[in-house]
């Protein structure tokens, strides 16, 4: 049996070599630099969800904020920040959860008293849940971010002389760029006022956050002042009589081509006048008779030859002496004495009475608050304007007869009243308009909105480059190399046999020549040789 030749060793994963390590690693940084500075650069922008948050409750928010997978980071200033394209529809959500509770304490205060607490404590705790029940009424104002209230109730006292009242601090604090008006001012002191027992609204206090005292001032006691509504309501009407003035002669002369303004003298006197007016009755034929009464007695006397007696009532006026004898010139006829007796006439009284009514006027007159007193009116109209066949513009003065039909729209629009004084003044003029400043047309290249873009594209095309720099001239050599150091093994080390020297470095082609070669030659040491390692103890 001829003696069995060392085989190479079976083929083993070649190894990597020190210097490609480094050349991965290096990849793998300039790979995970790039990312982060992509990812950076499309790092949300964050803004502001709650700012100056109490303790109490940013616990919550945040535990709230975890819940929905929101990213959150604290600012400096301890604000509470999400990113923009997520800050409104957070808040809803953590709205809708009553996050962020803030605000004072209200009445629920009063809910975790323990058992056995004094009247003062129990009193303290009374006023502190009203302030807070009336700091958070007062900041659901859409203009008020954060209200604080401080009172000071009156002790209540038997003495009349020692009895106090009880007065409230308001400290608002407005959002930026918003105020408060009188009237939404008046509307809080009312509010305050009405919720506090015995609380003047004279005694009702409100700042805001830039130290401004936005109540009235109570040291002005009862000196007269201007009411807020009295001149917007004069406003309101001067404003009113110019567009009506304009409108009514912008269908003639043009809307630009008139101007008007109106100052109005109002009266704001409150007043109530009764009278009552009493006139002679002069005039018998117009008066009215409110009673008449008439009286009428008639005495029938006796003639001369009459027999009978005294007639009549008993008395002073019947018992008449006898008339004195006379003879007549002329001697009358027979019985005419007793006909000129029987034709004596009686005595007649009327009396009468007439009553008339009395002429009276009662009259109750309440004039009208806030009644027109005045009115100036200056109206500016300019001139007609002209185009001629050319098309050349020009301008001429309005007629005479329409100046006069503009002066009486005018007349009619404001109710002109000479006597109450009313002036009315119509100018014409030609209208002084400014030209138009031409702006100079920005190039494209100098508009701001083509500027931020091409600063966007352009950094987006920088990292880009970057990428594809790297990719071409550095990853793709790296690799390249790696992959050849992959497909070409080093030489496997041969195991020379006893009888021979030093070991030989030899190619593989020319291993696999030498082993077909002995194979073919000496199949039985082959077979010996596998069988060796197959049993486990071959080398």
């Amino acid at each position: 049996m001829a003696e069995a030749q060392a085989l190479p060793a079976p083929r083993a994963w070649p190894s990597i070599a020190p210097q490609h390590i480094g050349l991965m690693l290096t990849a793998a940084t300039i790979i995970a630099i790039l990312v982060a500075g992509y990812l950076w650069s499309q790092a949300p922008d964050y803004r502001v969800l709650y700012g100056n948050l109490a303790e109490r409750d940013g616990g919550a928010v945040v535990t709230a904020l975890q819940q929905m997978n929101v990213p959150y980071k604290f600012a400096d200033g301890g604000a509470l920040m999400v990113p923009a394209s997520q800050i409104h529809e957070t808040r809803l959500r953590l709205a809708a959860q009553g996050l962020p509770k803030g605000g004072p304490l209200g009445f629920e205060l009063m809910e975790t008293q323990k058992f056995g607490v004094s009247q003062f404590a129990e009193q303290i705790n009374y006023q502190r849940a009203l302030e807070g029940e009336l700091g958070r009424t007062i900041q659901s104002l859409s203009s008020v971010q954060a209200a604080r209230v401080h009172l000071a109730l009156a002790k209540p006292s038997a003495f009349m002389r020692e009895q106090s009242k009880s007065s409230a601090s308001v400290l608002l604090n407005l959002a930026p760029g918003l105020t408060l008006d009188s009237t939404q001012v008046s509307a809080v002191i009312h509010l305050v006022s009405n919720s506090v027992p015995d609380l003047n609204p004279k005694n009702v206090s409100i700042v805001d956050q830039n130290g401004n005292l936005l109540s009235p001032d109570g040291n002005a006691g009862d000196r007269p002042t201007l009411d807020p509504n009295q001149l917007k309501y004069r406003q309101s009407l001067e404003q009113v009589y110019s567009a009506r003035i304009e409108s009514i002669l912008a269908p003639l002369i043009g809307a630009a081509n008139v101007r008007a303004q109106v100052t109005a003298e109002l009266d704001f006197t409150e007043s109530e006048n009764a009278e009552e007016i009493h006139k002679p009755n002069q005039d018998a034929t117009a008066a009215v008779i409110r009673s008449q009464q008439i009286s009428e007695s008639t005495t029938q006397h006796a003639s001369a030859g009459s027999s009978s007696g005294a007639s009549g009532v008993p008395g002073a006026l019947s018992n008449q002496p006898p008339a004195a004898a006379s003879a007549p010139l002329t001697a009358p006829a027979a019985g005419a004495g007793a006909a000129a007796g029987a034709q004596t006439p009686p005595d007649t009284r009327k009396d009468s009475t007439v009553n008339y009514e009395v002429d009276k006027t009662i009259r109750h007159t309440r004039q009208e608050v806030g009644r027109i007193k005045r009115l100036a009116v200056a109206v500016v109209v300019n001139h007609k304007k002209n185009v001629s066949k050319a098309g050349k513009i020009s301008y001429t003065p309005l007629s005479e007869a329409e100046m006069t039909q503009v002066t009486d729209l005018i007349k009619e629009v404001m109710a002109y009243d000479k006597d109450r004084g009313d002036t009315l003044s119509v100018a014409n003029s030609p209208f002084n308009v400014p030209d138009k400043e031409v702006l100079p047309e920005v190039p494209l290249w100098q508009q701001p909105e083509i500027i931020e873009n091409a600063k966007m594209v352009g950094k987006n095309l920088l990292i880009a480059a970057i990428l594809l720099f790297v990719v071409l001239r550095v990853l793709r050599p790296m690799l390249k190399s790696f992959a050849t150091a992959v497909t070409t093994p080093p030489a496997p080390q041969y195991l020379p046999s006893p009888g021979e020297g030093a070991p030989q470095v030899e190619s593989l082609e020319s291993h696999v020549d030498r082993a077909k070669k002995i194979a073919r030659e000496d199949p039985k040491a082959v077979a010996n040789v596998v069988k060796e390692w197959v049993g486990g103890n071959g080398k």
